[in-house]
This record gives C-alpha cells, sequence and structure tokens, in this order.
C-alpha cells in the first residue's frame, strides 16, 4: 500500500502494529482498527462474543479506550437458519456492552460462510499511545493469557476434544484486554501487542524488529493451555500454525533443551489472545497489581536485549 502522506497519522502500518491512530487534536487521537474471521467454536452465541472481544483488543493494545463499534458479518442465508445469526450478533453485543462499546450498526452480506467481527473505533491521548516498536534493552516481557487456542480449537473441529473441553480455552478468547490496555497506561509500559493469528513468535518478531532490538524468552515460563501439547504431538496442528511455525524459523533461534512440541505452540495461531507487553523491570510489581484478581494473567516470559530476532531458551 502506498503511504498516507497525511501528518495527522500517528500510526500507520508500516510497523505492523494492532491499529491505525488518527490525531484529531493535541490532546485527542482516534484509534481504529477492523478484524473478522470464520467460527471456530460450535455455539453461535459464544462465536459472536470470541470475535467481538478479539476486535477490540487491537485497541487496548496501544492503551486506548474503545468507544463505539460497527458490526461485519456474513452470512448463508439460503442455508443456514437466520437465528443462529441472531445468536453471534447478541454475543458480539454481550461483549460490547461489557466493554462500554456502543454498537452503531453494521454490513452484512450473503456469503458461502458465516464470518463475523467488528470496526472498531477507541482514543486515546496522542501523547500517550503504546505501540509495538518502542520495547528498550533491559525490559521485562510480560504475556497476559496463555496460548494455545489455534491447537483446541482444531482439535474441536476434528473431533479430538469435546466443547466441554474446550470451555477453558473459550473462556480466555472472549475475555477483554481492558485491564491490560488500563495498566499499560498507568505503568508506563514501553511496548505492547496483542497476540493473534501470527503467533506468539510472529508478533514478538513484529515488537523486535520495529524496536530494534532482540527478545528473549524462556520457553517453559510461556503459559501454555491444557492437553496443548499433547494434541501437538498427536499432530492436531492447524495449518496456520504450520505456516507460522515455518516462517518464523527465519528469525528465531532455538535452544536444543526446547522441546518440538512447545517450539510448534509458540507459534500457534491464536485467536484473542493475551497482550505481549515490554516494561522497565521497576514497573513490574505495578503492572502485577494492576492484572490481579480473577480472569487475570500477568507472567513473566522474558526480556529485551540488543540485538534483533527472537532467542527462545
Amino acid at each position: 500500500m502506498p503511504p498516507t502522506g497525511n501528518e495527522n497519522v500517528l500510526v500507520g502500518y508500516g510497523t505492523a502494529d494492532d491499529a491505525g491512530v488518527y490525531k484529531l487534536r493535541d490532546d485527542l487521537a482516534l484509534v481504529q482498527t477492523v478484524d473478522f474471521f470464520t467460527p471456530i467454536v460450535d455455539d453461535p452465541y459464544d462465536f459472536g462474543r470470541i470475535a467481538a472481544a478479539n476486535a477490540l483488543s487491537d485497541v487496548y493494545a496501544m492503551g486506548g479506550m474503545p468507544i463505539s463499534a460497527l458490526n461485519i458479518a456474513t452470512f448463508p442465508i439460503d442455508t443456514l437458519d437466520p437465528e443462529i445469526l441472531t445468536r453471534i450478533l447478541e454475543g458480539g453485543a454481550a461483549i460490547a456492552q461489557q466493554a462500554g462499546v456502543a454498537i452503531l450498526g453494521g454490513h452484512t452480506i450473503k456469503d458461502s460462510e458465516p464470518k463475523y467481527g467488528l470496526a472498531v473505533v477507541g482514543t486515546i491521548d496522542p501523547r500517550s499511545i503504546v505501540t509495538n516498536a518502542n520495547a528498550r534493552p533491559g525490559d521485562i516481557l510480560v504475556l497476559t493469557k496463555p496460548i494455545g487456542t489455534g491447537i483446541l480449537s482444531t482439535a474441536l473441529k476434528r473431533g479430538e476434544i469435546t466443547e466441554e473441553q474446550m470451555s477453558d480455552a473459550i473462556g480466555w478468547m472472549a475475555s477483554l484486554n481492558d485491564r491490560a490496555g488500563a495498566a499499560l497506561q498507568r505503568c508506563d509500559a514501553n511496548a505492547a501487542t496483542d497476540i493473534t493469528g501470527f503467533g506468539l513468535l510472529g508478533h514478538a518478531n513484529e515488537m523486535a524488529r520495529g524496536s530494534n532490538a532482540a527478545l528473549h524468552i524462556e520457553a517453559a515460563s510461556v503459559p501454555v493451555l491444557p492437553r496443548v501439547l499433547e494434541l501437538i504431538e498427536r499432530d492436531v496442528v492447524p495449518g496456520g500454525t504450520r505456516d507460522n511455525a515455518a516462517a518464523h524459523a527465519a528469525f528465531t533461534t532455538f535452544a536444543p533443551s526446547v522441546p518440538s512440541a512447545l517450539r510448534i505452540a509458540l507459534s500457534d495461531a491464536q485467536t484473542s489472545g493475551g497482550l505481549l507487553v515490554s516494561l522497565p523491570p521497576d514497573r513490574l510489581s505495578a503492572f502485577q497489581a494492576e492484572m490481579s484478581g480473577a480472569n487475570a494473567l500477568c507472567t513473566v516470559i522474558g526480556e529485551v536485549r540488543s540485538g534483533d530476532g527472537i532467542v527462545v531458551h
């Protein structure tokens, strides 16, 4: 895409950041993003919840506050009951209401497969933007959700696990990153990104590249959802995760001690994953305090050093 050439664009697509930021005035900017995808769970309501939480996450990853959204949906109206679409939209609306986001309408088109998501608008003070391109050597790396949702979604589709066994992953995917997004501001985070389709290693590399630094990750410290490593060992791995792993080999150095299944998990294509946050060490305890409580995770998984690429120990 050609550059916009607009001086009010504070964050564009040059560093593969999570959302764009457009300045309205010195103390106010818009944060804009869009995301939608095909169902990854069987229940339409849960699908709507997950898709909405996933779209809102991009605004939280910038340290912004989402305020409004538009539904984006495709649906095979001739072959599926319209009640399914109703439930998808209800799930999205429930998450939007939880986030204090007003859904103003949207657009739906007839298609061969259901797809759903949101176009989201948020606000932020231009002086407080958190990008993925400012991690600094010496920073601590924190992850706020476990990984492995891509593996588990594939296992569900293949009948390798039950919906009940998927419930923990659904809970994480449908949970908002609002608390982590607010903590970015209050704890002076240097950089952040949310972990989605490119997997932990892919999004970590975007941070490393944008920051001109190297990210060192302790593999054993990375939180992984139950059954994920077992399923990988049984070759229950989606194509997107395999593609990620092949691409990530170009910039990732693994210690020999890192198990092969865990290497795959680090590349697993996530949906509505957590935030990867780069923090000054003296702000870690404050961030952990912000993230304490139910349905919250704050795991130190590594550090930022001089250099480039990703090193996994």
